[in-house]
């Protein structure tokens, strides 16, 4: 593996357990939308994430994971997150070079790419009211069940201060 190659899967399993986070994972049919995940509720408790990778003007990027039936009103969630200007989505070339993701399989998780520290995390309030949070395992064929502290550790031992704010509507 090269030094540029993003982690997978195994290696962000290995990172938890090295931390020792426990966490569960469902492997099930790629999904791309949440309307897709919706069959999947009964079978993984919890709450379940959306995932909104989105930037400034000024090329500062965030992601936004709150509870997948949230709305964001992306006119004015910069005031909340402390953007630059207005946000908009990024590129999926971003996405990959920054979280080592495809769209579709967008997750908190991908702080573990995000070497260069180049994203804010931004976790919803009302999703981390939840015990238990489900995240893609940084590919959309599985859903990984950790606890709501334990994401926050996660992302803090990748170097990361998420931030839990209220960003839903």
């Amino acid at each position: 593996m090269t030094e540029t190659s993003p982690k997978t899967r195994d290696d962000l399993f290995r990172f938890l357990d090295g931390l020792g986070i426990s966490h569960s994972t469902k492997d099930h049919a790629p999904v791309f939308t949440v309307a897709e995940s919706v069959s999947l509720r009964d079978e993984i408790p919890g709450g379940h994430t959306k995932n909104l990778f989105v930037k400034d003007k000024k090329d500062n990027f965030f992601l936004l994971t709150v509870e997948e039936n949230a709305s964001v009103d992306l006119k004015t969630v910069h005031t909340l997150i402390g953007a630059a200007s207005k946000v908009s989505f990024g590129k999926p070339e971003k996405l990959m070079e920054y979280l080592g993701v495809i769209p579709g399989s967008v997750t908190a998780f991908g702080a573990i790419n995000d070497t260069g520290r180049n994203v804010t995390f931004i976790l919803d309030a009302e999703l981390m009211a939840h015990d238990i949070v489900n995240c893609h395992p940084l590919s959309n064929d599985a859903t990984t069940s950790i606890a709501s502290a334990d994401l926050v550790r996660f992302m803090e031992a990748t170097g990361h201060a998420p931030l839990v704010l209220k960003v839903t509507g």
